[in-house]
């Protein structure tokens, strides 16, 4: 089984599970059910700049644990002081170490844009997201067909989030649901693990124009940032490079004003 599978397929148990504990009604009663979501598509076309999507992440399923003690508490403040254009939380537990606690407690502590980054493949994980504090959810077009992808887009819309559609080849664009907004390109690949930077470079001449460009993965160096500003991405996602320092906020508010120098 390759292991995007085995994750979808753990995915499905969850959600699940989850259901038995807490219906659609019940998520919809939380405090943060019928709060204003935060616009990252406003954050980043206001931007004078490039708008780092700074991810909290204690591990991979590629690398194990990157921060296994990392705490939102400790992480979050800093990364809001280094100017993020938004924050990404992993909430899923086996294979990133995350959990929707971590979500809540970010939003608790933020006031700019939180995306959850899991992989959503069912319309209870969409009302979940927004009953825990996310204002964006990550859609992979990998994983969902395209009826599929357009469906959850919708919900998401229609519940006052926004969602970040992610592609990994060429050809996923005819995926792509009317009304987006927001594309990321995931410069890893999901089948092997591999990163490749030209992935961001060489598809943005076949990407959908007059929406916000997110290039994903493998992100370490300010000079990458600014070849791909002026291609034509506002956003970039940046996660392991932070999380693996001793202090990744310092890590994130070094790096910012490496890019603005």
């Amino acid at each position: 089984m390759r292991f995007l599978e085995e994750i979808i397929s753990k995915k499905w148990e969850e959600v699940a599970e989850r259901q038995k504990r807490f219906s659609i009604k019940d998520l919809k009663t939380r405090e943060n059910y019928t709060r204003i979501s935060h616009s990252l598509v406003q954050r980043l076309k206001n931007s004078n700049g490039p708008g780092i999507i700074m991810e909290f992440k204690r591990k991979s399923p590629s690398k194990g644990y990157i921060n296994e003690m990392a705490k939102v508490n400790e992480v979050i403040p800093g990364y809001i002081n280094a100017g993020a254009a938004g924050i990404s939380i992993l909430t899923d537990e086996q294979f990133f170490g995350g959990s929707l606690s971590d979500l809540e407690e970010a939003h608790l502590i933020s006031d700019i844009p939180l995306l959850r980054k899991d992989f959503v493949i069912h319309p209870y994980q969409v009302f979940e997201a927004k009953a825990y504090g996310a204002d964006v959810i990550l859609l992979i077009a990998e994983c969902l067909e395209k009826n599929e992808l357009q469906d959850l887009h919708d919900l998401a819309c229609e519940i006052g989030l926004e969602a970040l559609v992610e592609l990994h080849h060429e050809k996923e664009l005819e995926k792509m649901p009317q009304g987006q907004q927001l594309l990321g390109v995931n410069n890893r690949n999901l089948t092997s693990f591999e990163v490749n930077l030209e992935t961001s470079v060489n598809i943005i001449k076949h990407l959908p124009e007059g929406i916000e460009l997110v290039s994903e993965s493998g992100i370490s160096r300010p000079e990458t940032i600014k070849e791909l500003w002026k291609l034509g991405y506002s956003g970039f996602l940046m996660g392991e490079y932070f999380m693996k320092a001793r202090n990744p906020a310092q890590a994130a508010l070094d790096f910012k004003k490496q890019i603005e120098a």
